[in-house]
């Protein structure tokens, strides 16, 4: 694992022992096994962003908590600087950049994905509403059964509760994701 995932990780386990909770608790909450969590916590295994925003609402702070240690301060706007990007690298062929991570309360998630070629789509779910608009390059997005191949400037709107993925086709390839799942998330 790359040293934020670690990070990740250890601000996770600090901030559940602060609200006094067992991995086990945390876990059952946000509907895992324990020995996944535990993973997790470890930082044995790459963090889930579904995961990652519902360990956060268990213990009542902001995902940007969780990712940079820092709490969103702005009520009113929420500036973003392409020299400023917080980016987690999450595997070796996914990255994203967390845009308005300083924003309080939002209720959307933008964020830009870097993919480089893969051959599999990694699927994963999550409540709420996704939206992704291709930047560059091809990107594969699986929906269910279902694949599109989508260019720059295209873009697909689904409910993530459906296992999903992205995979780049060509070489590289970037694109924004919107997330709206805060309305659905454990509570």
């Amino acid at each position: 694992m790359n040293d934020q995932i670690r990070n990740i990780s250890s601000r996770i386990r600090e901030l559940r022992d602060i609200v006094g909770l067992t991995d086990a608790q945390v876990a059952e909450k946000i509907g895992i096994h324990l020995a996944e969590y535990q993973d997790y916590e470890a930082a044995k295994a790459d963090i889930p962003i579904s995961v990652l925003y519902n360990t956060a609402a268990v213990l009542g702070v902001d995902p940007t908590e969780l990712m940079t240690g820092d709490i969103p301060k702005m009520v009113r706007y929420s500036l973003s600087r392409h020299d400023q990007d917080i980016t987690i690298e999450r595997r070796e062929n996914y990255a994203f950049s967390v845009l308005a991570h300083n924003f309080k309360d939002r209720d959307m998630d933008p964020m830009v994905v870097y993919l480089t070629h893969s051959d599999d789509v990694e699927v994963t779910t999550h409540a709420g509403q996704e939206f992704n608009y291709v930047l560059e390059g091809e990107v594969e997005v699986k929906v269910g059964n279902k694949r599109f191949v989508l260019a720059p400037g295209d873009s697909i709107y689904f409910a993530p509760s459906v296992p999903h993925g992205q995979r780049a086709v060509t070489e590289t390839a970037k694109f924004l994701t919107v997330i709206n799942e805060r309305q659905s998330m454990v509570r």
